[in-house]
């Protein structure tokens, strides 16, 4: 090694750093035995903190700028260092640089449905997810409680920890909503704001603060899902007698209306039997039953007694001559249109 790369080695007179990727959160700046030359430059970009560490503990910090590396710019390490103030010697220091830029599109979500009592059902299992992001506002605090002496600290190291918080107090706040379930759509934004209000003081304990967090969807599992469905349609049908009769209605006209071939007549044939059994069933129970008449009077001994006048309300079916409701279009037994 030639005596020029050796004494390159040993003093370092520019700091800086470029980011080569996204997710980082902390890097250590490679020293390599090097000694920092007094009166250097640092240069510290907009989204970033430069921290000069002394023994562990951080000193002094710098924010976005060119900096001159002197004992005024190092007040704190010229104390732990017992410099004198015309120090001008090289001198030997941990740099790191802290990324504080935003972290978006962090993900989050339940990994199992979580269950929380509804006025309304009971008890519902519901999933979420959504995203949020975050950065770096205290460089001292993260370095002392999350990143350390690492070389680099990614974001995806800390994804686990902040998405088990997020989760933790999304299922606090949920367990003690008063919202039912079919009203959390409406109020999704107010449960959003109040889920960042109560996790803020958790992010600021790891120097982060919470930039912003958004709720896209609470549901329902698909068993579950398909049970509201029905549950919906029901109500949306209403009188069931009414729906039955106009659906055996309709599937009698279709199959009516099928005329291809024997095996479509064979079908047809049936589905009527079966439907006109469905109609025969719905009208019986929704006719209401007659008044009981007053007895009539005997007829006195001998008289003719004139034979009983057919029903005005009733006819007899074109196929099979059985009386039925003169306003009826089939016929509850053979199942013949009128």
């Amino acid at each position: 090694m030639a005596l020029v790369d050796f004494l390159a080695k040993q003093f370092i007179s520019v700091i800086q750093w470029n980011e080569p990727e996204d997710g980082i959160l902390a890097y250590r700046y490679p020293m390599r035995d090097m000694e920092i030359q007094n009166g250097g430059q640092l240069t510290v970009s907009e989204s970033q903190v430069a921290a000069f560490v002394n023994e562990g503990r951080i000193a002094d910090i710098f924010g976005p700028g060119l900096h001159t590396l002197n004992t005024r710019n190092l007040p704190i390490l010229t104390d732990l260092m017992n410099w004198s103030k015309d120090f001008e010697s090289p001198f030997k220091s941990e740099v790191y640089f802290f990324s504080t830029r935003l972290q978006i599109d962090q993900k989050w979500g339940t990994a199992t449905p979580i269950t929380i009592r509804d006025r309304e059902f009971g008890a519902v299992r519901l999933r979420c997810f959504g995203i949020y992001s975050y950065r770096i506002v205290d460089p001292r605090v993260f370095f002392n409680q999350v990143s350390g002496t690492r070389d680099v600290y990614f974001a995806a190291d800390l994804e686990g920890q902040l998405r088990d918080t997020v989760l933790a107090n999304m299922v606090a706040i949920l367990a003690t909503t008063d919202v039912p379930f079919l009203d959390l759509a409406a109020n999704v934004p107010a449960l959003a704001q109040k889920i960042a209000d109560q996790l803020k003081p958790a992010f600021i304990q790891l120097g982060l603060e919470l930039a912003q967090f958004n709720v896209e969807n609470v549901s329902l599992p698909d068993e579950l899902t398909k049970v509201l469905d029905q549950r919906i349609g029901m109500g949306m049908v209403g009188d069931v007698g009414r729906y039955t009769q106009y659906a055996a209605a309709e599937s009698l006209d279709l199959a009516a209306a099928n005329t291809g071939g024997g095996a479509g007549v064979g079908m047809g044939l049936g589905a009527g039997a079966a439907v006109a059994q469905v109609l025969s069933t719905s009208l019986k129970a929704s006719a209401a039953a007659p008044t009981a008449a007053p007895a009539a009077t005997a007829p006195a001994a001998g008289a003719e007694v004139p034979a009983a006048p057919a029903a005005a309300d009733t006819k007899f079916c074109i196929d099979c001559g059985k009386p039925i409701p003169a306003r009826s279009h089939y016929c509850p037994d053979c199942g013949q249109i009128q």
